[in-house]
């Protein structure tokens, strides 16, 4: 038998300073604290408790859609508590469900750990970004914190397409409507279409999920248009194959093409813990379009795609290797986490060791 409803157990995460809540029948209510699954208490939910927590949490409209399509994504406010993004699905026939804190206010890049590369990327004013990485690595975070300086820097007309809507936006120096899915508009690609003729200069869609998503961001983005979106990808090879992959291979040559003249950047993110346990740091890599990137997506030589961001400094682009290595060498991570993420291991041991006699060197000067 639960003890608390669930806006106890929520703020009991939130006080912790977890960023998920998890309920799941014959376990505990679960929060996600820097990364790591915990207990929130020590009860055990039987699935009437799971099953009445999630339902109470939802509209009739919401309740029935659940029950139709056996999954379900929404949002809420809690007052005094703040904004949830959440999920509910049946397993083994029982529901479970999740919530995910959104604060308040929208992080600024260099917060959540971004350089002055990723903040010179929302001064495009047409083509394709892109923010990959895993689930729960903080993707739509750094989406939404593009488009908010976007609109607080320059006098755009933004629409979003979220699937469910997160943050709420300001306006700031620009018109931001926010769309969505299942709510304002019944999928993705019909809103996008519906947004070219809305007068729009940037049109942020939450993720690229299927080919005519896909398809339509690329037209978009070719005619004169800013859009930003989101894909799970690990690295940025992984993301353009992705997409060519998901056309048919008789249009992946002009897809390419496509990409060649319209991508401007990708940014892969992954969020890890520190070795202290207190919070997590991003590791990225992040590459911007020049001449050499352009000729080598066109050609689909995405195998030396690495190797150009590793040399396209100057650009402001860098690997994930080089972003492990520099956050191990201020040991905010540990060499097995690099080992977990690294495109090169070799490549951050002998860079480490450098770092480490350097600074021997300069100790002993002193």
């Amino acid at each position: 038998m639960r003890q608390y409803d669930l806006i106890e157990y929520l703020a009991m995460a939130m006080q912790a300073g977890a960023s998920d809540l998890h309920l799941s029948p014959g376990a505990p209510p679960t929060m996600r604290l820097h990364g790591r699954m915990t207990p929130v208490t020590d009860e055990i939910f039987d699935a009437l408790d799971v099953r009445e927590l999630m339902l109470g949490s939802l509209k009739d409209t919401q309740r029935a859609k659940l029950e139709e399509e056996w999954e379900l994504d929404f949002a809420i406010e809690v007052e005094n508590l703040g904004r949830f993004r959440g999920n509910a699905c049946f397993a083994m026939g029982k529901i479970e469900g999740n919530f995910r804190y959104i604060p308040d206010s929208i992080p600024e890049l260099p917060h959540l750990g971004h350089g002055p590369n990723v903040q010179g990327m929302c001064q495009f004013k047409d083509g394709l970004i892109l923010v990959t990485g895993v689930s729960n690595s903080g993707k739509t975070t750094t989406l939404c914190s593009m488009t908010q300086t976007i609109a607080r820097e320059r006098s755009c007309n933004i629409v979003t397409i979220e699937d469910p809507i997160e943050f709420v936006f300001k306006h700031g120096q620009s018109l931001i409507r926010q769309r969505q899915v299942g709510f304002d508009t019944h999928e993705f690609a019909r809103a996008m279409k519906s947004a070219l003729r809305q007068d729009v200069n940037v049109i942020t869609v939450s993720e690229l999920r299927d080919l005519e998503t896909i398809r339509t961001a690329l037209t978009a983005a070719e005619t004169g248009h800013l859009v930003i979106s989101t894909l799970h990808t690990m690295d940025v090879p992984s993301t353009i194959t992705r997409i060519l992959d998901s056309f048919p291979k008789e249009q992946q040559d002009y897809v390419a093409s496509q990409l060649s003249h319209c991508l401007r950047g990708i940014i892969s993110q992954h969020l890890i813990r520190r070795p202290d346990g207190e919070g997590r740091v991003m590791a990225t890599e992040v590459m911007l379009m020049n001449s050499a990137i352009s000729s080598c997506i066109r050609d689909q030589r995405l195998q030396q795609l690495a190797s150009l961001i590793q040399i396209g400094g100057r650009d402001g682009m860098h690997t994930i290797d080089d972003s492990l290595l520099h956050l191990l060498s201020y040991d905010f991570i540990t060499m097995e986490d690099c080992r977990a993420h690294a495109r090169d291991i070799e490549f951050i041991k002998v860079g480490y060791e450098k770092i480490k006699r350097d600074r021997e060197i300069a100790a002993r000067r002193k």
